[in-house]
């Protein structure tokens, strides 16, 4: 498997654009900044780690170094790629409320950033991708992450269907999301842990990955609609793996406190 990610650009830099995505990587340890550009507005804004290489210029010299309307917030960010996550590292301590996503072949960078942003608003344990099937980490990408790209831990593998094996072994129950398939996603969630596994939009999963999830689940929508963007459904999954593990919880809670006021409180003899 890959142990570093491909930052996509010549020279091994990453050019960063937008408050949330240059302020969470100024805020990451593992981030080799180089260079901020930033205007005088966005830089009294701003706190800076020492050492960096800081230049002030206008909106127009911003807007240059970006790509064509590209949303920069006064700030450009040049940085070394993030060295990538190991599969086995996420494999650790599998849990029921921390999911892994799987993405087969999903290569639209804004996809990917949203599905980024999702995984750490409902706590996935991580992300996992095929190397040479996925966006290299980019600007749009990290925009659309929203910060998510420097708090996620994103594993790129060389072979997807070892990948899955291997989350097997680990405890992980693997749901494969197919627009096909006979069951709800409700229906197929474990109590225990899981990997969400997503394809492509429009082609959706490979027979291979399909081949290696322990079960296919769709999302109920209306039948009027063919299917969703990549990224609304890992939303709404990795909604319901929270939601799962939340009723559980809450039902735990409950029968703790039933037993505690058992114990507390024992039926009294009638006079």
């Amino acid at each position: 498997m890959a142990r570093s990610r491909d930052g996509g650009s010549g020279g091994g830099r990453v050019r960063l654009w937008g408050r949330h995505a240059v302020e969470a990587a100024l805020r990451n340890p593992a981030r080799r900044l180089l260079r901020l550009v930033a205007t005088a507005e966005a830089l009294s804004r701003l706190e800076l780690p020492p050492g960096l290489v800081v230049e002030q210029g206008t909106a127009a010299d911003l807007q240059r170094l970006v790509p064509r309307d590209a949303p920069h917030q006064g700030l450009v960010l040049e940085t070394a790629p993030l060295e990538g996550a190991w599969l086995e590292d996420l494999l650790v301590a599998p849990a029921p409320a921390r999911p892994l996503v799987v993405l087969d072949q999903a290569t639209d960078p804004q996809n990917v950033g949203a599905i980024l942003r999702s995984a750490a608003a409902f706590g996935a344990v991580g992300l996992v991708t095929q190397d040479r099937r996925c966006p290299p980490e980019s600007g749009a990408l990290a925009r659309a992450a929203a910060g998510a790209l420097e708090r996620v831990p994103w594993a790129r593998v060389v072979n997807l269907a070892r990948a899955l094996e291997e989350m097997a072994r680990a405890g992980f129950w693997r749901v494969g999301l197919a627009a096909d398939a006979a069951i709800a996603l409700g229906e197929a969630l474990p109590a225990g842990p899981v990997a969400l596994v997503l394809g492509a939009e429009g082609e959706g999963l490979r027979a291979n990955t399909r081949a290696h999830c322990d079960a296919l689940a769709r999302l109920p929508i209306a039948p009027e609609v063919e299917s969703l963007n990549v990224s609304v459904a890992a939303g709404i999954a990795l909604y319901a793996v929270a939601a799962r593990a939340s009723v559980g919880a809450h039902a735990g809670d409950q029968k703790r406190a039933a037993s505690k006021i058992g114990v507390m409180s024992p039926p009294q003899s009638p006079a």
